[in-house]
Formats: structure tokens, sequence, C-alpha cells
């Protein structure tokens, strides 16, 4: 029994070695594959039987010693999708199965990754080397992100609807003693996304009293005037030089109330062919020195003017944010969020299943997936424009590989070993 036990235990460490050899040729094979956790190897000896007097060989197994959690080198990337996670857990990824109506339809499984290397496939989906579809909270109007579902992102706002000016701010010191007319040409949007030129003309009227007029050939010429008085000119008094009431109005124009402290804004309509457009101009704060005043000065004086108005955009493209947030870029300087990219992480990552391209499912073992925003509740964080190498060291490989290579050897031997003993047993009967 021990000649033939010897033998089988050197076969068993045989077979063992071998597999030793295949984790070892799996990870340098996959020494540059984005996301590659590697393999080591964990032997476990089985008895046949061991006592204080007795022990009888048995057999030794090489089971996978999985390294999920360890992390490989960050390495910058060319690609502006590209992800990496900086820390513990997991992208969450979806396996596209087909097309269904022109869709893109998709395994109802959860699949997971750290192979970040995406990239925006002809459908605005973003698609790892592997064919893995990145999955995220999409994100309501106001960029938002729904944490009750998650699903494959997808780009498919490639145009920015034009928003038509609503409020202009204006900034800016009329002369004090001023005799003759001052005007500001702006630019506003209408309803349609297009360009209209008006222009603000404030023209001396009194002492300390400023007549405004708002024009625009597209509006078909003045859309109103009122008259702005400052400091002694107000019927409540406040700071010499700063707005104190907004009175005669005619046309479109109305002013808000004179309450000191309060803002100081002038409304009216313009018709640029779609209808009425209301427009605010905000012109400081009732008796505080900002916005529009008045002091002396050889010269009309414009600190700022703006509004908030935006023409029509068209997709210029896309970035992802520190905090996972995914926003596409328009050409008219505007940005819209679609989605966030969370982070997914488990209490036992090595006992995930593997699966082709560097992917993972959830087990029993594994735990359950808790997916929370990047950097929070043990998630690690992102890192942007940067890819995770695989985590496999090519001088510790080589050297298991001569160990394995080694031990295997020195197996052999002891089957050679065996089989003369077992030969000379045999032979002892001659």
């Amino acid at each position: 029994m021990s000649l033939f036990g010897s033998m089988t235990t050197a076969i068993s460490g045989l077979t063992a070695q071998a597999r030793a050899l295949g984790h070892v040729s799996d990870n340098v094979a996959n020494s540059q594959t984005v996301g590659f956790k590697r393999t080591d190897t964990n032997f476990v000896s089985y008895l046949t039987d061991s006592t204080q007097s007795v022990h009888r060989p048995g057999s030794v197994v090489a089971r996978p010693d999985y390294t999920n959690t360890v992390q490989g080198t960050i390495e910058q990337s060319e690609n502006p999708l590209a992800l990496a996670i900086a820390g513990q857990g997991f992208f969450s990824v979806a396996l596209p199965t087909g097309t269904a109506n022109g869709q893109t339809t998709f395994d109802e499984r959860q699949f997971y990754t750290r192979a970040g290397d995406f990239q925006m496939d002809r459908n605005g989906y973003m698609v790892n080397g592997a064919g893995y579809f990145l999955q995220g909270w999409l994100a309501d109007s106001a960029g938002e992100p729904d944490r009750t579902r998650i699903q494959p992102i997808r780009v498919s706002d490639l145009v920015f609807n034009p928003i038509a000016t609503a409020n202009i701010e204006l900034s800016a010191n009329l002369p004090a003693g001023g005799t003759d007319p001052v005007s500001t040409q702006f630019n506003v949007y209408d309803s349609l996304g297009s360009l209209r030129q008006m222009t603000m003309t404030w023209t001396p009227s009194a002492a300390n009293t400023w007549t405004l007029d708002v024009s625009s050939p597209a509006a078909g010429g003045s859309v109103g005037t009122i008259d702005v008085q400052f400091g002694q000119a107000a019927a409540s008094p406040v700071a010499d030089g700063t707005v104190g009431d907004l009175v005669n109005a005619t046309g479109t124009m109305t002013g808000s109330t004179a309450t000191l402290g309060e803002p100081a804004t002038i409304s009216f309509t313009a018709d640029f062919g779609q209808g009425p457009q209301a427009i605010t101009i905000d012109v400081g704060a009732f008796g505080a020195a900002r916005g529009v005043t008045q002091y002396a000065g050889d010269e009309y004086v414009v600190r700022n003017i703006a509004q908030d108005g935006v023409p029509l955009g068209s997709f210029s493209s896309i970035n992802i944010r520190e905090n996972g947030d995914v926003a596409i870029n328009y050409d008219n300087g505007q940005a819209r969020v679609i989605a966030r990219v969370p982070v997914t992480t488990f209490s036992a990552p090595d006992q995930l299943q593997r699966l082709d391209g560097q992917a993972f499912m959830r087990t029993l073992e594994s735990g359950e997936a808790r997916t929370a925003d990047p950097a929070s509740n043990g998630a690690g964080r992102l890192a942007i424009g940067s890819i995770e190498r695989s985590n496999v060291d090519i001088a510790s490989e080589f050297s298991k590989l001569i160990v394995a290579q080694r031990a295997y050897t020195a197996n052999t031997r002891i089957v050679t070993a065996s089989d003369e003993m077992l030969q000379d047993t045999i032979n002892m009967r001659r």
C-alpha cells in the first residue's frame, strides 16, 4: 500500500503543479489585460491516515487563490472616458444579447468589472474593450441621479434646445450732472434661439433722474420708457448715487416697488415675431451702491452686462466628473448631466464568479452587491482619464514558474522511484 500510495501521491503532486503552472500561464498571458486580476495557487493536502505511529501518503490539490481585491497600477490614458477605481469596488456593467426593434437588448443578470477602458459606440453607449456596457443612475432634468434603478448609460441628447432671454443683469455708472444721452447695445435670444440686438438709451430728464428707453428694430422700435431716480430725487431718502425710485413708465415697461435694500428691477415685453417675450433688467438694489449707480465722472461706464438666454446647441463632447457625473458638453457653452457612475462593493469580493472579459458575477459567498456614490460607504474613488492595469507581476510569476517546474520534476522522480521499487518487488519471486 505504501508504494502505491507514494506513486498516487506523486501523481497528485504532478496534477497540482500542472494546475499551478496553468495559473502562472494565465497570469503571464494577461499581464497587459486592462483590469485583469491574477490567480495565485493555494495547495491543500489531504490525508489517508495519520496517527502518532502511522502516516500513510495522502494527496495534494491546487486550488485557485483569487486576488480581486489587489489593486493594479493606475495609468493615465489619452481616452477621456477611461475610468479606474482607486480603492475597493467594481463598475456595474451589462452584457448585450442582441437587438429588438432597432434597440439593444441586455442580459437581465448583473455583471461587474474593473476594466474601465470605456469608449462611446455608434449608438451612444459607453462600452469597454471586452464589450460590456457601463451602467449607472440616470439623472433627471435637474441633474440629480435616480438611485432606485441602474441601467446602461446612453448619450442620446445631442441637441440643447434654445432658451429665450428672461433676465438681464446690468452694472454701470451714469455720470452725475451729465447732459447728453448715453446708450449701450446688447444682445438677447428669442424663443427660437435667434440673436436679437437691443439698445438701452439713458437720457437725463431732471436733476438725479434718467429716462431709460429700450428699443430693438426686430421688436418694432421702442418697447417703452421709465424714469430712474437716484439719491435726492427719490421720494424716500436713500444714499446719494444709488437707485431710489422707478417711476413714469410707458409702453410695456414696469418698475419694481421701491423698498430699501430690495432688488431694483425693470420689466418689459418685446415681440420678435413669436409673441410677447418677458424680459427683466436687474439694475441693482434700492439704496445700495451696486448695479446701476450715479456718481461723478465724465463718461458712462458699463462694468458688466449679462443675459441668461442660450442659443441652439449641438453635441460637442462628453466628460465624466470625479463624483461620477456623466455630462454632455454642447457647442453653445452649456452642459447637461445625464447620469452618474456608481461603484459597487461586496463583503467578500474574492468569492465573485469569474467570467470572460474581466467580468464577475455575484455569488452567495461574495455577499450582496452594495452600490454607492464614488468615495463613499467604503467604495473607491474614480480616477478620470485613467485605466487600471493588470495586477500581475511578471518577475513574481517567473519565480512561481521555476518553483512549479522544479516541483513537477521532483514528483516525476517519486513516480520513477516508486515504479522501480514495485518492479523489484515483482521480481522477488524469480
